[in-house]
């Protein structure tokens, strides 16, 4: 089981949601916990309720020249988490390019970026811990998800590759693929949701995973594992079913 005692980590997109909530699950675990988004006003907010010590770096990650001030102001660190993300539902009758290319680049040029500063420096050290969330449409093409569900199958991937490349390191690389989660991203569906979770429970399910040595997690459970076995359907049968 890993121990988040005294251990410094990195959360990017920590401002609100998941992020937040699993920002108050790694203080209460006994981390420093660094918190980056782009409203400092929100950070500082967060930062007020955490147990432990903590800072706030303000960063977009649109903006290379904002990652790179942010990663040295935050310098040495232990592990990150890779949260911040957009999302529009969209069908692909009333595509709008500007949503599509802002949910590429946060979701996935964005962990680009960040990663682009972290991932040397933990190789160099032969050390750290990478955390990336994916996201349960991003195993297959979903109605009215062209471009969220296309940017997390693409973090998902990168998340696969690096935990390939560092298996033979002390270089921890880790997947969580989550559900339908309660935050104003959620808030524009129109649809019902199956199994959403608020924040708490699903960071409480987050950090739990991150204890573990195991790459992945995908959840709710069941919701989880149908999305997984799904892969695995013929076309046919998919796209009847979606």
């Amino acid at each position: 089981m890993r121990d988040f005692a005294g251990k410094t980590y990195w959360l990017v997109g920590a401002s609100e949601g998941l992020g937040a909530a699993l920002a108050e699950k790694l203080s209460g675990a006994g981390a420093e916990v660094i918190l980056s988004a782009r409203s400092e006003a929100r950070l500082n907010e967060v930062a007020t309720r955490l147990n432990g010590p903590s800072r706030v770096v303000p960063m977009d990650v649109s903006d290379a020249k904002s990652v790179a001030k942010a990663a040295r102001d935050v310098g040495d660190i232990d592990g990150i988490v890779y949260l911040a993300g957009v999302y529009w539902p969209m069908h692909a009758s009333a595509w709008d390019s500007d949503q599509v290319l802002a949910m590429m680049d946060i979701n996935v040029m964005g962990a680009a970026r960040v990663l682009g500063h972290v991932v040397p420096q933990f190789v160099a050290k032969d050390a750290g811990h990478i955390v990336i969330t994916g996201s349960l449409s991003g195993f297959r093409g979903l109605p009215s998800a062209t471009g969220y569900g296309a940017s997390k199958a693409a973090v998902m991937y990168m998340a696969e590759s690096l935990r390939v490349d560092m298996r033979r390191s002390n270089v921890a690389v880790q997947l969580v693929n989550p559900g339908f989660i309660r935050t104003r991203l959620t808030d524009k569906n129109n649809f019902a949701m199956p199994f959403i979770m608020d924040p708490a429970p699903a960071a409480d399910i987050f950090l739990r995973h991150m204890r573990r040595k195991k790459f992945s997690c995908s959840f709710p459970w069941g919701f989880g594992a149908f999305f997984r076995v799904s892969q695995f359907f013929p076309d046919w049968l998919y796209y009847r079913i979606f």
